[in-house]
């Protein structure tokens, strides 16, 4: 028989395994609205915006992954799979800094401007409300089962937060202003969070990486 206390704790875990699921099929969406869009409209910011989401796809499968496993078994280490989709979240987003910084310097030297901003402007505003939600849920349910993985990831959802107000200042600005160059600007500012995130995500597959192997010296 299940008691109480392990009933609430059961569908804690069960809202985490949604809250996981609901972040890799928004980003999803996202990812494919924002590269359509940003190619269409040769907007940069919203074009690398879209990249950074579907990064955010293969960064959630393994946060998806760790959930599962934690759900089934709490005091299991880290598996393989979990530290590989950490390594490959930080190459691509270090991918990701390297082709936005070449292509942001060129439009730079070039003048090349947007078409139009206006698609980037509602995305990121959906994008802000959806994951503040998200960092609330993920935050609240943390705390109450004292899981950090679970605050970390909170905490890279707030990331995208970031960026996604990165999006909603370069196109506002242009679309108020028409000055072009602020989506290349708008662009090297999702530079800076891209290499924070690929430099946090390789710090993590190593800090794994040695929890496994010092466990594994201590049997």
């Amino acid at each position: 028989m299940i008691e109480p206390k392990d009933l609430t704790v059961e569908r804690k875990w069960k809202l985490v395994l949604w809250l996981a699921v609901i972040t890799v099929v928004y980003n999803l969406a996202e990812g494919m609205i924002s590269t359509w869009f940003g190619g269409h409209d040769e907007a940069l910011t919203l074009f690398g915006f879209g990249i950074d989401s579907f990064v955010e796809v293969i960064s959630g499968v393994g946060i998806l992954a760790m959930v599962l496993r934690i759900r089934s078994h709490p005091e299991s280490e880290r598996s393989g799979f979990e530290r590989t989709a950490l390594r490959v979240t930080g190459g691509s987003f270090f991918l990701l800094a390297a082709g936005l910084s070449v292509t942001a310097i060129y439009n730079l030297t070039s003048g090349q401007k947007p078409t139009t901003t206006l698609p980037g402007l509602i995305i990121a505003t959906v994008s802000i409300l959806s994951m503040l939600a998200l960092v609330w849920a993920k935050r609240k349910v943390g705390h109450d089962l004292k899981s950090a993985p679970i605050l970390a990831d909170a905490n890279c959802t707030l990331t995208c937060v970031y960026m996604s107000l990165v999006l909603l200042a370069a196109s506002a600005i242009y679309l108020l202003t028409g000055f072009g160059l602020v989506d290349s600007l708008g662009a090297i500012g999702l530079v800076y969070f891209s290499v924070k995130e690929g430099r946090e995500s390789f710090e993590k597959a190593r800090s794994l990486e040695n929890c496994c192997t010092e466990g594994n010296a201590a049997d």
